[in-house]
């Protein structure tokens, strides 16, 4: 009985269902009717506005299309406007044409809603084209302005359109949804969660990602230039969407993650204005006073003679078996090849010089005294008596 119940009130629900429908149907029509022949000139005129703002709109969306072509493949701020305008919608610019003129001419309160209502779908619509164009186009701009190009850059430009596509779309549906009036806070919570279920899943993949990004736009290195990091000095050779391969002076490649190299310090050595050598020169102790005084000279002399510049040379502490100097210069550019012929001249040259001088660089050397438990120092040989003179009388033996 209940059952039989339930399905004669659906039954009767759908019935009414219908002919409320039919009855907003026919008074739809009716006020339409009515509306167009008490109002006939107005909604003439108001076509013709319509239809000039329909040519205008489509003359600039041709407009745009040709600034695109007058780029020359270059990607600047008109051509980012110039593709967005070129990307307008036919059903926004008639929606915008007739929202223009509607109140003009009047209509029903049931076709003024509805005229809201579609001009508000191609609004928002609208709106998520244009800015997904400019964004893309933005990014599009930078990378080309840092030379950046290959597969992996391309890649990475094609999941950027999708992530931005994906995300301005969603938005445009959640507004148009509540507009109609659907309580949009339930599919809102749906997206979150599903968002972080997938980020989540997959937390390595972008976060290597969006590291690969960073190093694109943030340009800590680019492909070609000379890094160190950790043990590893080399020549950046790609730069992909999860690692970075970096060719060693060694000869091999070293393949690390995007997301765990950002976490390095990392050292670009490609555009250093020179190379800094550090060399530790230590003089024997018996060196005479005058010539310690003249030795930070002589270095600098040497230095500036083998084709570097001076930093520091002077003293640098009592050492174990010398008197320690510290002999800091610069090469100017970044070849590590010439750096080092100047660095083995200027060792040759203080070798040669301290030779010509008689400065001698000691040996380590250590020497070891001995004592008795009572503290008196025991020499490491027999203690030789010492020979005494005797003067014998004559006669004697």
């Amino acid at each position: 009985m209940t059952v039989s119940n339930t399905a004669a009130a659906a039954e009767q629900a759908a019935s009414n269902s219908s002919e409320a429908l039919e009855v907003q149907t026919r008074a739809f029509f009716t006020d339409a009717s009515l509306w167009v022949q008490s109002h006939w000139l107005q909604i003439l005129i108001a076509t013709g506005i319509a239809v000039g703002v329909v040519l205008l709109l489509y003359w600039l969306r041709s407009w745009g299309t040709k600034l695109c072509q007058r780029s020359d493949g270059a990607m600047g701020w008109g051509t980012i406007i110039g593709r967005a305008v070129s990307r307008t919608g036919s059903f926004f610019i008639v929606m915008l044409a007739v929202r223009l003129v509607s109140n003009y001419a009047a209509p029903p309160a049931m076709l003024e809603q509805t005229i809201a209502f579609l001009f508000t779908v191609a609004v928002v619509f609208q709106g998520a084209i244009w800015a997904r164009e400019i964004i893309l186009g933005a990014i599009e701009k930078k990378t080309e302005s840092e030379n950046y190009h290959g597969e992996a850059l391309l890649s990475a430009l094609g999941l950027i359109r999708l992530l931005v596509t994906v995300a301005l779309f969603a938005i445009a549906l959640v507004v148009v949804l509540d507009n109609l009036g659907v309580n949009v806070t339930g599919l809102v919570a749906g997206l979150g969660v599903g968002g972080i279920a997938i980020g989540l899943a997959a937390q390595g993949i972008f976060a290597d990602l969006f590291a690969a990004l960073a190093i694109i736009f943030d340009k800590p290195f680019r492909r070609g230039d000379k890094v160190m990091y950790d043990q590893t000095v080399g020549v950046v050779e790609e730069i992909g969407l999860k690692s970075t391969r970096v060719r060693s002076f060694d000869g091999e490649v070293r393949v690390i993650a995007n997301k765990q190299l950002l976490d390095k310090e990392i050292q670009n050595i490609s555009n250093r204005e020179h190379v800094r050598i550090k060399l530790p020169v230590g003089v024997a102790y018996e060196t005479p006073p005058e010539q310690l005084e003249a030795l930070p000279a002589m270095l600098t002399t040497i230095v500036e003679d083998a084709g570097g510049i001076i930093a520091r040379a002077s003293f640098e502490s009592f050492g174990a078996s010398s008197v320690d100097f510290a002999l800091w210069f610069d090469i100017p550019g970044d070849d590590w090849p010439t750096a080092h012929k100047v660095r083995d001249k200027v060792i040759i040259g203080v070798l040669r010089r301290f030779a010509a001088e008689g400065i001698s660089i000691p040996y380590p050397t250590q020497t070891t005294f001995t004592a008795d438990p009572a503290g008196k120092l025991i020499l490491p040989y027999p203690e030789v008596q010492p020979v005494r003179r005797v003067d014998k009388e004559p006669g004697e033996r």
